[in-house]
């Protein structure tokens, strides 16, 4: 079988590379590609499968990068990210075999920061969640290779991140909320490595409409104890401290800039998102506000 092979060098502290070079050798394909040393127009010239070997994030590049080459190949992709949230909403447990994926990655929600448009599969962090990010981005520089994101969590609930204050538009509705420490807007249901934010958000509804989550009105305490059940999906069982609203253009601004991260990819010092509701991928063009 002749396929096109991809992998991230970085995905899964190097098992990646590995992986791909080990299927690439039990199915006789003799070249594989890293998608941080390419470009896939280069390389992908006709019709033949594409598997990727790495995790959300390498899942999420791909998808912005070939966007607006029209592709007509099967994609699968065998996960192993950190999170790996993509496959968890899917129900498809972690397999040393690829699993085709092309169907949901053909119609996506995008997300507008700091004048550029990104597609995301997951969910955009904006809050905690992003600080999380950008603290792991910080120790995995410093070569530390297992990073504990909910012990950064809890020290950033405990003593470094403050909550913001936040104005969220849904198609045209202002609402306003206080010491918001999560906001973040999903297309699936798991972010962050098993987190449920937005139990009942679905990527195949048909108006490919999103959902944002509010984390808010708590001091550290009230948050450090509410946190973990966000895990289980509980979270909304508490009514005066989280809300979820859906729909077709969601626009979240804080009033000061923090961390936000697209499928665990990190942004710094944002004050605003937009997001827009699930459609046919086409080329993007970053552009600024």
């Amino acid at each position: 079988m002749s396929c096109y092979i991809f992998y991230n060098s970085r995905a899964g502290g190097g098992l990646a590379m590995e992986k791909a070079k080990a299927y690439a050798e039990k199915i006789g394909e003799e070249t594989v590609y890293d998608v941080r040393k390419i470009n896939y127009s280069d390389i992908i010239t006709d019709e033949r499968d594409i598997i990727i070997f790495g995790g959300d994030g390498t899942l999420n590049r791909f998808v912005n990068a070939t966007a607006g080459l029209n592709l007509q190949n099967r994609v699968f992709i065998c996960s192993l990210g950190t999170g790996n949230d993509f496959m968890n909403d899917l129900g498809i447990k972690p397999n040393d075999e690829p699993v085709e994926v092309t169907k949901y990655i053909k119609r996506l929600p995008i997300c507008e920061i700091q004048g550029i448009r990104n597609y995301f599969i997951n969910g955009v962090g904006f809050g905690i969640d992003g600080y999380c990010c950008q603290e792991g981005d910080r120790l995995k520089s410093l070569g530390k290779k297992k990073i504990n994101y909910t012990g950064i969590a809890i020290k950033g609930l405990l003593f470094h991140f403050k909550p913001r204050n936040a104005r969220i538009t849904v198609d045209g509705v202002v609402h306003e909320y206080k010491k918001v420490w999560l906001a973040p807007c999903m297309f699936g249901r798991y972010y962050g490595g098993g987190m449920i934010p937005t139990p009942n958000q679905s990527r195949e509804n048909e108006e490919g409409t999103i959902s944002v989550m509010l984390f808010h009105g708590m001091g550290k305490l009230g948050a450090l104890m509410l946190f973990p059940s966000i895990f289980k999906g509980a979270h909304l069982k508490n009514e005066k401290k989280t809300v979820v609203l859906t729909g077709k253009e969601i626009i979240v601004e804080f009033d000061e800039p923090c961390a936000a991260q697209i499928d665990g990819e990190t942004v710094l010092n944002v004050r605003r998102a937009r997001y827009t509701a699930a459609q046919e991928l086409v080329a993007l063009k970053s552009r600024e506000r």
